[in-house]
């Protein structure tokens, strides 16, 4: 596999989090309507859905040459439903339980992810209603040595 760290992490997390599929323990069916991209709630035609994409990155340099990456990548979750809100709560749940399932992601052969912590859980608090919005921003630590 070739490509950018910032790429293959997302990747990755898109094929975990196609695995939601409304077989406990999750709780929500995704239909595997999980895409890597930026997608905006009125231009979304298929429910649930989740767009992933990478945002900003930091570096932390450490003694000896060391250092880590740090992505940050925003999933923005839109549903189509009679009670949105239940519904975002039950996907941010199933999401929750696959990053909190995946802290060492494998995204390359031979290389994994160290860490992935929710930064951020917000939703459009039913001003989208009958459609619902939320976004979770999380962080990705891996190592960046070659």
């Amino acid at each position: 596999m070739s490509g950018s760290a910032r790429s293959l992490i997302a990747d990755a997390l898109v094929v975990e989090l196609k695995k939601i599929n409304g077989i406990s323990p999750y709780t929500t069916k995704l239909y595997e309507n999980v895409h890597k991209g930026i997608e905006f709630w009125d231009a979304v035609n298929d429910y649930p859905a989740i767009y992933l994409s990478p945002g900003h990155e930091t570096r932390e340099y450490l003694p000896g040459g060391f250092k880590w990456g740090f992505l940050n990548i925003t999933l923005r979750l839109f549903v189509k439903e009679d009670d949105p809100q239940a519904r975002l709560e039950k996907i941010i749940e199933d999401v929750e339980y696959v990053i909190d399932n995946n802290l060492c992601l494998t995204y390359e052969t031979g290389k994994t992810t160290q860490d992935i912590r929710v930064l951020t859980i917000m939703t459009d608090e039913g001003l989208l209603d009958p459609f619902g919005a939320g976004e979770i921003v999380i962080q990705v630590r891996y190592d960046l040595q070659i």
